[in-house]
């Protein structure tokens, strides 16, 4: 393998999360008074965090304390629902599996929320990752390469040796910034069409293609 330590993007590369995503943010719009968002819409506005979800998601000129209140009832409710739909993408476990046997190491770094993170890496993947990093308060979320860095520097993974896996624009950016290969998941929220008019240059149409460009 010429690369060791693969780290993935969580919502759209290792799960499918966007009918819960959709559903905790419709439910919250509701709760305050605001239009609905279709899945499609969501599909659009997640990938920066839960913050940058409700920016996105509330009308156009709400004031920044409201949308505080909406950010708090969103993750009332998420904590509660993160995995009423979820599920793993087909072939994520098996790609996990034969990775960890082939000594690479595998971790997540995301911009969703670290509590969801940490419940959904223990739910779906128990034993299967190295590490995992979510949105936490002191470190900066991607694209910034701080995450990245983070993870890598807990599991002593050089740059020459990991590669990063996820859905979207800001997945490649993060790598880029970080100085290290992306493969674009291309079964995930975007699309490939969307990748490469983003500049992907490696890209996985289905999981099991993941590796292959690993070796």
């Amino acid at each position: 393998m010429r690369y060791k330590t693969l780290i993935f993007d969580l919502d759209g590369t290792l799960l499918d999360t966007l009918a819960d995503l959709a559903a905790a943010t419709n439910y919250t719009l509701q709760k305050n008074g605001f239009p609905q968002r279709t899945v499609d819409e969501v599909r659009m506005f997640v990938g920066n965090g839960i913050r940058k979800l409700i920016e996105r998601a509330v009308p156009t000129g709400t004031s920044k304390a409201v949308q505080e209140q909406v950010f708090a009832d969103f993750n009332v409710y998420y904590k509660a629902h993160c995995a009423d739909t979820t599920c793993a993408y087909p072939g994520v476990l098996a790609l996990l599996k034969e990775a960890r046997s082939m000594g690479c190491q595998t971790a997540i770094v995301s911009n969703k929320a670290d509590y969801g993170v940490q419940e959904l890496a223990k739910q779906y993947f128990p034993g299967l990752l190295d590490a995992a990093c979510g949105e936490q308060e002191g470190i900066a979320r991607k694209p910034a390469p701080d995450m990245l860095v983070a993870v890598m520097h807990k599991l002593g993974a050089a740059k020459e040796s990991t590669i990063y896996i996820g859905d979207s624009d800001t997945d490649l950016l993060t790598a880029a910034n970080t100085g290290i290969p992306c493969i674009g998941a291309c079964w995930g929220f975007r699309g490939r069409q969307f990748l490469i008019e983003h500049g992907a240059t490696l890209l996985a149409d289905k999981v099991e293609d993941v590796l292959p460009l690993c070796r």
